[in-house]
């Protein structure tokens, strides 16, 4: 393996591209559904959503970094994260993003932004206390992996599409249950005849969801084991990665519920999700098994001649 392949990866392309053709698709679908049974006027929801989208992509990497409380910290003020950030980039051929301390002692690393010149790579107290340096190395190549991927772009737009299903949810339940129109069209002549609005909204909004739902959980399980191969081409010790994810696995079920709660929102960009052990079903999980990163790392390890515990 050849730390020039690193970012070239043909099948997590290929899924984002696909997820997001998909996930285009079902909401255009979504959208016309509701602009039918809602008698919404196309522009002022256009104006709406675009505006929407622009907002949430310029701004995606601050509003990551302010839903996990993470703080922006200086050369200064954390000289040997930023050394290690440098180096990486250095090794990965990446411009340095932004780094980031969350003060909790949940231990656990994200990575967000639009591209890799507006990103942003956050890690906890809790995991620069428990980890040892080269394993904090291989946490963050492998969040750098994310950023060069660019699959942190195609998670923040999915949650923009969840978002503005639900806002159009809301919207519809409330045009439909109190805004007086019973049946499709707000016809109230013969109510007996015609579905509620409510209704037809409701089921649209279940499937919209369980779809999407399932989508984004594919494409992130993927973009994890793709990131835990950038981390082991760039720094060329995918073991120090393995003993990471096993260390904050192991931490995380230390800490109390009430502090794993209060983080829990970001457990769809965690390296490890905090409700790890509470996942069932691969299906309707967010990130692959522990035990299957651990041996696709392992099998990596073996192609590269590097010891494996």
């Amino acid at each position: 393996m050849k730390r020039k392949s690193f970012g070239r990866d043909r099948g997590l392309s290929l899924r984002m591209l696909a997820t997001s053709a998909m996930l285009g698709l079902l909401y255009v679908l979504f959208a016309v559904v509701l602009f039918n049974v809602l008698n919404v006027g196309l522009a002022p929801m256009l104006v709406i959503v675009i505006g929407m989208a622009l907002l949430q992509y310029w701004t995606s990497d601050k509003l990551a970094l302010a839903a996990s409380g993470a703080k922006v910290v200086s050369r200064e003020d954390a000289p040997e994260l930023h050394a290690m950030v440098e180096r990486l980039c250095a090794m990965a051929d990446l411009p340095k993003p932004k780094i980031a301390v969350v003060d909790t002692d949940v231990p656990n690393a994200f990575a967000t932004g639009r591209n890799p010149k507006h990103a942003a790579v956050a890690v906890t107290t809790g995991l620069w206390r428990r980890l040892e340096p080269q394993e904090i190395e291989g946490v963050l190549a492998h969040e750098l992996s994310h950023i060069a991927n660019r699959d942190v772009l195609v998670m923040t737009v999915a949650s923009f599409f969840a978002m503005l299903a639900a806002m159009l949810t809301r919207f519809g339940l409330y045009a439909g249950m109190w805004g007086g129109g019973y049946g499709y069209g707000g016809d109230r002549r013969d109510n007996n005849n015609q579905v509620p609005v409510w209704l037809i909204v409701f089921v649209v909004s279940m499937v919209v969801y369980a779809i999407s739902f399932v989508l984004i959980r594919t494409i992130s399980r993927y973009r994890e084991y793709a990131a835990d191969r950038g981390s082991a081409l760039i720094t060329g010790a995918p073991e120090h990665l393995m003993s990471a994810l096993q260390k904050i696995a192991s931490g995380i079920t230390q800490i109390p519920q009430r502090d794993l709660r209060e983080v829990a929102g970001m457990n769809a960009f965690f390296i490890v999700p905090t409700n790890w052990r509470q996942q069932v079903g691969e299906l309707f999980m967010d990130h692959p098994p522990l035990e299957k990163r651990l041996a696709a790392l392992a099998e990596i390890a073996r192609e590269m001649g590097r010891p494996v515990a």
